[in-house]
């Protein structure tokens, strides 16, 4: 199962960018065996000052047709890492070729885009830069890809 990371705005060199492709290329390593992966990150943003619609427009042509939505907001669900990398699993198991992470701009994500997701995912309560957002999802994608390896990573 391939997986996008659709994400407004640009991650420009430092350490977040080190972060995130230091765990990106971990779960493509671990997930490879597991048939999940390679992750893509789809950078899109919109310079003529659209607002949340405008970035709406922009991330959804960025995602595979077919692909599973899934929004990062705060709004969505709290999981803990366990339950995770298993929704990702039942997603793969299910026969989803490609599932599509959507990280909005400063602003969030258009109500309208929250609404057609087929799921939404909470880091908590507290609102998160947006870039840290990245670092985060692609450290949590490796940790899946982990569990589901019965790799020692995670330790709960």
């Amino acid at each position: 199962m391939r997986v996008q990371i659709c994400a407004v705005g640009r991650l420009r060199k430092g350490p977040e960018r080190d972060l995130y492709d230091d765990y990106l290329t971990r779960f493509d390593r671990t997930g490879r065996a597991l048939a999940l992966g390679p992750a893509q990150l789809i950078e899109v943003e919109d310079k003529k000052g659209g607002g949340m619609a405008a970035e709406a427009a922009l991330l959804e042509r960025a995602v595979p047709d077919g692909a599973l939505i899934c929004t990062l907001d705060e709004r969505g669900k709290l999981m803990a890492s366990p339950d995770f990398a298993q929704t990702l699993g039942r997603w793969r198991d299910q026969g989803r070729q490609d599932v599509s992470f959507i990280i909005g701009g400063a602003d969030g994500i258009d109500p309208a885009l929250r609404a057609r997701a087929d799921a939404s995912l909470s880091f908590g309560k507290m609102v998160w830069p947006h870039m840290l957002v990245r670092v985060m999802l692609a450290e949590q994608l490796y940790r899946a890809a982990s569990i589901l390896a019965g790799g020692p990573y995670h330790r709960s």
